[in-house]
């Protein structure tokens, strides 16, 4: 191993110390069943939100580790990762800063970043080519863009099949050039803000109550400080009157909302907000929004 895959596979190892078990589930007065469970070996905290059958077999953190060293091998081993287990592994892989696209002068900036999930629900690991924002730390992965995401079967051992993972994340890595086009694209249409807030979460009905009418208003706050705050420091004029931004900015914005500002219980980590907010209704939403701006 090279010093960048030690590294990595430091990292990974560190991160995941433990394993995924499978147990047999029991019935009233140890009945068996024909049920299994999957627990953490170090909290034996129970994994996914259903049973297991008895030919179902976990993956390992090698599983995961191999993941990530195609990952390091499609970008010429200069990456950094952070990892995070939620109901199953997350790796964030950060290529370095030279695939650094421009969207609006020099503040506003995007960068390749890919999620790799393998999770314990029973569905295929994947892999999703997003960006990282450098103006709002944002980090989102557009959902419609075509070959940004890549499933990879589960099946024994991934570590004998590392040729066939290094080439599906070149496949991967290559879809950069197009999500930045996208990128820049979206920057070009523009919307009408206060309409896609509302085409988002809505207008409060005449009925409803005032701690409806309150959070909508707070929220609506925070997403137009937020929007007006990058303006600047992005160097773009001041909001006009009529609240028209470019798609890419609105997207963003909520995205922004959503990630850094939205309360959430227990104090989660910022992968963990990242992982919450690739998954919120309201994200998604704003995506298809923007998106649609593109063919419109």
């Amino acid at each position: 191993m090279n010093d960048a895959t030690l590294r990595i596979a430091d990292k990974v190892a560190s991160t995941f110390d433990f394993s995924v078990d499978k147990f047999p589930l029991s019935g009233p007065d140890a009945m068996k069943t024909p049920f299994y469970g999957l627990f953490r070996s170090d909290t034996m905290d129970v994994v996914g939100a259903s049973s297991v059958t008895s030919r179902y077999v976990p993956h390992t953190t090698d599983d995961v580790l191999a993941l990530t060293e195609a990952a390091a091998e499609a970008f010429e081993g200069d990456i950094n990762i952070d990892c995070h287990f939620r109901e199953g592994h997350y790796v964030n892989v950060q290529p370095s800063q030279d695939h650094r696209r421009s969207v609006y002068g020099s503040a506003d900036n995007v960068f390749p970043r890919v999620i790799i999930r393998a999770g314990y629900d029973g569905k295929a690991f994947n892999a999703t080519m997003g960006y990282y924002r450098d103006l709002c730390l944002n980090l989102s992965m557009l959902h419609k863009v075509s070959g940004t995401s890549v499933s990879i079967r589960h099946t024994s051992s991934l570590r004998d099949k590392m040729n066939w993972l290094i080439y599906t994340f070149n496949t991967l890595r290559e879809s950069w050039g197009s999500l930045a086009d996208v990128i820049e694209s979206l920057e070009t249409r523009e919307v009408v803000m206060t309409s896609f807030l509302d085409s988002i979460y809505g207008v409060p009905a005449d009925d409803a109550s005032q701690n409806t009418v309150t959070r909508h208003k707070n929220r609506t706050e925070k997403i137009f400080r937020r929007i007006m705050n990058e303006r600047t420091r992005s160097g773009r004029p001041q909001i006009a009157k009529d609240f028209r931004v470019s798609a890419w900015e609105a997207m963003n914005a909520i995205q922004g909302y959503v990630q850094h500002d939205a309360s959430r219980k227990g104090s989660p980590s910022s992968f963990a907000r990242i992982i919450m907010a690739a998954n919120d209704k309201a994200v998604i939403a704003a995506q298809d929004a923007a998106m649609a701006t593109l063919v419109a």
